[in-house]
């Protein structure tokens, strides 16, 4: 794992170079679902710090086993409402925030915790029906509803494109979330610092980097194929 993780960080370096990007300001997100503890905590020996779960039932388990302060939890699966009251005592982000119900419900659980909840707005930028997702159009407005819950704060946008074999075919979808954050920005809204683009995978993550990803999801090339 560490051979892969310095492969990883490497490509990160050189599509950051290549468009002129700081490197810090990229990070990664190691994609842990369906991965074991031991997994995980070899990525935690080799430098990982940031991972990303899908599943509550299964990140509660892990996140109790490993235990470890120094490690941030981010959620990026499609979270039910009814889901919210673990999801706001286990993760620092979550990545996928994409209707008011659910909105209003991590708001209101946060509170119970006097938490200050970090989340993404997730864009469904490529417009598919068996994706989750705000539509494009609708995101500015969305924002500014999501802007009124006190114990939320607006960190950025996420989105997962349509899947090409050719990478490149993608770096329209994530010019468009770029597009978003900036009208989203531009407004300067009340608990809204847009600074974080969650947008890249395994598979496309060089074009997201250069198109403004700050979180890159990656799983397979970290943690191998799934079982």
């Amino acid at each position: 794992m560490q051979k892969r993780l310095k492969i990883i960080h490497d490509r990160i370096q050189a599509a950051a170079l290549s468009c002129g990007r700081d490197i810090k300001s990229i990070k990664l997100v190691a994609v842990s679902k369906t991965k074991t503890t031991a997994m995980v905590r070899e990525a935690i020996e080799n430098g990982q710090t940031i991972f990303g779960e899908n599943y509550i039932q299964e990140a509660r388990k892990k996140i109790a086993e490993i235990s470890d302060s120094r490690i941030s939890w981010h959620f990026i699966g499609h979270l039910q409402s009814n889901k919210a009251k673990y999801a706001v005592k286990l993760f620092d982000m979550i990545h996928t925030v994409d209707s008011i119900k659910l909105a209003d419900e991590l708001n209101r659980q946060a509170k119970k915790i006097n938490k200050i909840q970090k989340i993404l707005l997730q864009v469904n930028t490529g417009m598919e029906i068996s994706k989750s997702g705000i539509p494009p159009g609708e995101a500015l407005d969305f924002a500014k509803k999501i802007s009124c819950f006190s114990n939320l704060r607006i960190k950025g946008l996420m989105t997962i494109p349509p899947f090409y074999d050719a990478p490149g075919k993608v770096a329209p979808y994530f010019k468009e979330l770029r597009k978003i954050s900036g009208l989203i920005k531009d407004e300067k809204l009340s608990n809204v610092e847009i600074k974080e683009l969650s947008m890249g995978m395994t598979g496309d993550f060089e074009v997201a980097i250069k198109e403004g990803a700050t979180l890159v999801r990656i799983g397979t090339a970290i943690f191998g194929e799934r079982a």
